[in-house]
């Protein structure tokens, strides 16, 4: 039965990410804590998933042209090098995976929080892009991508939250000339190498259920699918601001406990 109870939560997050485009990471780890998952293993896993599920987005977009290469390559700079950092780092100075799920919760909270935050202000965040100076600080772009990339590297690592939302506000922010589609595509393409070389690392250290992975994916693939017929018909607005309280809900509960 626990194997439907999986099936279906996959289902239920795919539907989400699919009306919605976000919500991915953010709404599945807090859901493996809650079926009594420890950290370790809800991070390792989801972030073998999340890399699953966007490597199909990815390549669609990459079809219609919305990726700009060369920012993912600045995020990659940035974010690869860092997770496997974090996960010598976490290997090295903790004897076992126990010994750290306090700081996967820790970094948990803060991403579902700043999550939540992106996702209530995000036209903000765009009218802010949009009025700022596009040439000002233009030669510092390429070093505050990487910059950035470093951060979501760590975070992600350990969250396994971020790579979506809180990578599509700092395209957002650096470079405000950029079409939305080209910054979700730019998004997707860095999230994809970024979520699998994390879940590889998890892997390595024994974080990963395999049996749990299979299951989120044949519930979550389809779900993902429908989610995105039905987004035409379904409210977003509404959709967005109820998640967002939910994941500042959750966000503050992880970081306080």
């Amino acid at each position: 039965m626990d194997i439907l109870l999986y099936i279906a939560a996959g289902a239920a997050v795919g539907l989400v990410v699919g009306v919605t485009g976000i919500g991915g990471g953010a709404l599945m780890t807090p859901l493996l804590l809650s079926f009594g998952f420890p950290a370790h293993t809800a991070v390792g896993t989801d972030l073998l998933y999340a890399g699953l599920t966007k490597a199909s987005g990815a390549y669609s977009h990459h079809q219609q042209r919305h990726i700009k290469w060369g920012l993912v390559k600045l995020l990659a700079i940035g974010s690869l090098p860092s997770a496997l950092i974090t996960g010598y780092l976490l290997s090295t100075f903790f004897t076992g995976a126990e010994d750290y799920g306090h700081l996967l919760k820790n970094a948990l909270g803060i991403m579902l929080t700043l999550t939540a935050i992106v996702i209530l202000m995000r036209k903000k965040i765009q009218d802010f892009a949009t009025a700022r100076s596009a040439g000002r600080l233009a030669h510092l772009r390429p070093h505050a991508t990487i910059v950035m990339g470093v951060l979501l590297g760590v975070f992600v690592t350990l969250s396994s939250v971020g790579a979506g939302a809180i990578g599509t506000a700092i395209l957002m922010i650096l470079y405000p000339a950029l079409r939305g589609t080209h910054i979700v595509g730019t998004d997707i393409a860095h999230a994809v190498p970024l979520t699998l070389a994390a879940g590889a690392i998890h892997m390595a250290m024994g974080n990963v259920d395999f049996m749990l992975l299979g299951a989120l994916l044949v519930g979550s693939i389809p779900a993902i699918h429908l989610g995105s017929l039905l987004s035409r018909k379904v409210p977003d607005a509404i959709l967005r601001t109820a998640l967002a309280t939910l994941l500042l809900g959750m966000g503050i509960r992880y970081m306080i406990f």
